[in-house]
């Protein structure tokens, strides 16, 4: 048989947050992020099949246009919030294939250590706070041209 061997996760405990005084990128981190990663997608998957009953459940055949215009706008941002979210989760994918191959936490520019706290504010980044910055500066010169 051809069977796939997954590899062995250390259990974290549950107060553990990753620490600059330990390798970076070592096994536990890379569980620590991996489970916040699947939360996350977990929880905006959630709140996505909520939105999908709630706009079932919900008609538009309100008989007072007031009524009626206020609905239709609360569709159109839960949905705009749904496509942002939707756009997260492909990310939030992303990232649990970089762990996967080993490139998670890197910046995908110049190959440096992200910031463990940027990671831990934002675990889907793919640069480094400098190159962000790098990029910000130039999309801002590009729009003032």
């Amino acid at each position: 048989m051809n069977e796939r061997v997954m590899p062995m996760r250390p259990l974290l405990p549950p107060d553990y947050r990753p620490s600059e005084k330990e390798p970076f990128m070592n096994p536990m981190q890379l569980e620590y992020f991996r489970q916040k990663l699947l939360a996350w997608r977990s929880e905006l998957l959630q709140e996505s099949t909520e939105t999908l009953q709630h706009l079932q459940e919900e008609s538009l055949a309100e008989p007072d246009m007031a009524d009626r215009a206020s609905l239709e706008t609360d569709r159109s941002l839960e949905l705009r919030t749904r496509d942002r979210e939707r756009k997260l989760i492909t990310k939030i994918d992303e990232a649990l294939r970089r762990i996967e191959d080993g490139s998670y936490g890197f910046c995908e520019e110049t190959n440096e250590p992200i910031s463990l706290r940027r990671l831990e504010a934002r675990p889907i980044a793919t640069l480094s706070i400098e190159a962000q910055e790098r990029h910000e500066r130039m999309e801002r010169t590009h729009r003032d041209d």
